[in-house]
C-alpha cells in the first residue's frame, strides 16, 4: 500500500503539481481497494490524512487534541515551527493552501465512496444472540459467517474502555480461535457448546453469531465492521 507521511503536504520541495500527483498515486491505489470492496486500513489511513489537513489549516495547536499517540514532542515542536515559518511567507503560503484545499476536497470523495461502502456492508449484517446471554457480556466470543462460504469464523472478544477528549469510548480486542464448518452439525448452538467445554476459562460466555448473504473480505472488511457493529449492539443492550 502507499503511504504518505504524515507532513506530506509540506514536506520537501513545497509545489503544488508535485503534491497533486503524490496524492492522486495514493487516491489511485485506495480506490482500488475500495472498488474490490476492502476498506481496512485504507479507509483509517485515509481519514487520518484528512483530519491533518484540516488540523493544520485550522492551526489547532496541529493534531496534539485529535492524535496525541501519534507525535512525539518534538515532532509537534517541528510542526508549529514549520507553520510559524510558513505564514510568513505569503507565496509559499498560497502554495501551500492551493494544496490543501485540492487534497482535502479529493480526500473527501474518496471518504464518501468508502464510507457508503461501510455502511452498505454494515447494513447486511445481523446479530444474533446464541442462547441466554449473561450479564457480564464485555467478554465472550462471536462467531463470523459470509455469503456461500461453508465456514464459521470464531473469534474471541473482550470489550474495553478508554477516554478521549474528555469522553469516553468502548473498544473491542479479538483474537482467532478456530474456524468450523458449516453443516447440520456444527450448529452455533453445537459450536458454542464445544467452546466452552474445551475453553474452561470462560465457563459461561456471551457468544454472538454476526452473519450476512453477501460475500466481502474477512480481514480487510467484515471482520472490522463486524466488530464495530457488535461493540455498538452489546452497548445499546447495557444501555
Amino acid at each position: 500500500m502507499k503511504t504518505l507521511s504524515q507532513t506530506w503536504f509540506a514536506d520537501g520541495y513545497i509545489d503544488f503539481e508535485l503534491k497533486k500527483y503524490t496524492l492522486l498515486a495514493y487516491l489511485q491505489e485506495i480506490n482500488q481497494h475500495f472498488k474490490a470492496t476492502k476498506l481496512y486500513p485504507q479507509l483509517a489511513d485515509l481519514i487520518f490524512h484528512y483530519n491533518n489537513l484540516i488540523a493544520f489549516k485550522e492551526n489547532k495547536q496541529y493534531l496534539q487534541e485529535q492524535f496525541p499517540k501519534k507525535f512525539t514532542g518534538m515532532q509537534l515542536e517541528k510542526l508549529q515551527l514549520l507553520y510559524e515559518s510558513m505564514i510568513e511567507d505569503d507565496e509559499l503560503m498560497q502554495e501551500l493552501e492551493s494544496i490543501i484545499h485540492f487534497a482535502a476536497a479529493q480526500m473527501k470523495q474518496s471518504i464518501h465512496d468508502g464510507t457508503e461502502i461501510y455502511e452498505f456492508v454494515e447494513d447486511k449484517l445481523q446479530i444474533l444472540p446464541i442462547g441466554l446471554v449473561p450479564l457480564d457480556h464485555q467478554e465472550g466470543y462471536f462467531m463470523l459467517c459470509e455469503g456461500k462460504a461453508n465456514n464459521t469464523w470464531v473469534y474471541q472478544y473482550r470489550l474495553s474502555i478508554f477516554e478521549k477528549h474528555d469522553e469516553q469510548y468502548r473498544s473491542m480486542r479479538t483474537e482467532f480461535v478456530d474456524v468450523w464448518q458449516r453443516n447440520f452439525a456444527n450448529t452455533y448452538e453445537s459450536i458454542k457448546a464445544q467452546l466452552i467445554r474445551n475453553r474452561t476459562a470462560m465457563p459461561n460466555p456471551a457468544v454472538y453469531a454476526i452473519e450476512t448473504n453477501y460475500s466481502f473480505p474477512i480481514e480487510e472488511t467484515l471482520l472490522p465492521i463486524a466488530k464495530r457493529s457488535l461493540v455498538r449492539y452489546i452497548t445499546k443492550g447495557a444501555a
